[in-house]
């Protein structure tokens, strides 16, 4: 283990917000999971003892009528809001102080930084780049996330959780979450920074990044491990497995809407809704199957035509 090395990366300025990043991120979900069992834990009492409800002053059904207690905007909120902007500006304020801003010696062409390295916020769309082509990984998935974003209020017709934390009336839409900003996003980031080192290779935590290092691997797209050579049967062979992938995600992702606790979601859905839920189920999961087709069997295409490889 080359904990100097390993120390050195950790320690640069701009990975600083990645290693807060390690400890914040669980923290706040660990918080705002604990505050939502405790709210379903208040629920399931009100919905038990309807009492119990009237001693408290609260109403059997929250979540749909609103809670009776009310907190004024002035000077409650506006109270915690001053406090949490002093405290992120005296935040601010220390780091500019003790650490150098990561700036670096004047451009020069002939001398190209290794490993080059983006941004921390773009580093999962650079880890992106090794899966994906260009044109997929920097214009087509960021706009399909984006767009997905905008578009969650639409396609989830849940009144439940509306305004309080809760994660049994919301476990579809919280795990999915989970998986997509935690498991994917952040992964590529932090892949990015302590595990891509020089020429873009893989350096397990600790690794010694070395700059002479070799690897003799050669990616192969899907078509050449079956042995096909005609072009048109290489095209129409990845787009029956294209075509494959999309029928089979999208049948369970029915099923997982269907047959669980979010059947009722699913039966106040519209047509479009549920078709932009299964469009953003399917394109979420291809992310982490086609990782493992690189990283484990090296197959670099899928569906590869004279036009376009994916």
């Amino acid at each position: 283990m080359d904990w100097l090395q390993l120390w050195e990366i950790a320690s640069a300025p701009d990975n600083v917000p990645i290693v807060a990043l390690l400890f914040l991120i669980p923290f706040f979900t660990w918080y705002g999971l604990r505050q939502a069992l405790a709210n379903d834990r208040l629920i399931a009492r009100l919905e038990a003892n309807p009492d119990l409800a009237k001693v408290h002053h609260r109403k059997i059904d929250p979540w749909r009528k609103g809670w009776e207690e009310k907190l004024h905007v002035w000077p409650y909120l506006l109270r915690i809001e001053f406090l949490a902007a002093l405290i992120v500006t005296l935040i601010l304020m220390v780091w500019s102080i003790t650490l150098n801003a990561p700036l670096e010696e004047p451009s020069n062409p002939t001398l190209t930084m290794n490993p080059a390295k983006a941004p921390w916020y773009f580093l999962g769309l650079q880890e992106m780049l090794v899966y994906f082509d260009p044109w997929i990984a920097g214009v087509v998935m960021p706009s399909i996330i984006l767009v997905g974003l905008m578009l969650i209020p639409y396609i989830d017709p849940n009144p439940l959780g509306n305004g309080y934390y809760t994660f049994k009336q919301r476990r579809f839409a919280i795990l999915t979450f989970c998986f997509g900003f935690l498991v994917l996003w952040i992964t590529l980031i932090i892949i990015g920074t302590f595990i891509r080192g020089p020429g873009w290779m893989w350096f397990w935590p600790g690794m010694t990044w070395d700059h002479h290092r070799l690897i003799h691997e050669a990616n192969r797209d899907l078509h050449q491990i079956v042995g096909i050579t005609n072009r048109w049967m290489i095209a129409a062979f990845g787009a029956g497995v294209v075509g494959i992938y999309f029928a089979g995600t999208g049948w369970l992702c029915h099923l997982l809407l269907t047959r669980t606790e979010v059947r009722k979601w699913y039966e106040r859905m519209n047509f479009f809704q549920y078709l932009t839920v299964q469009m953003l189920m399917i394109l979420m999961m291809s992310l982490p199957l086609k990782i493992a087709l690189r990283l484990l069997l090296r197959i670099k295409y899928v569906w590869v035509t004279p036009w376009f490889n994916i």
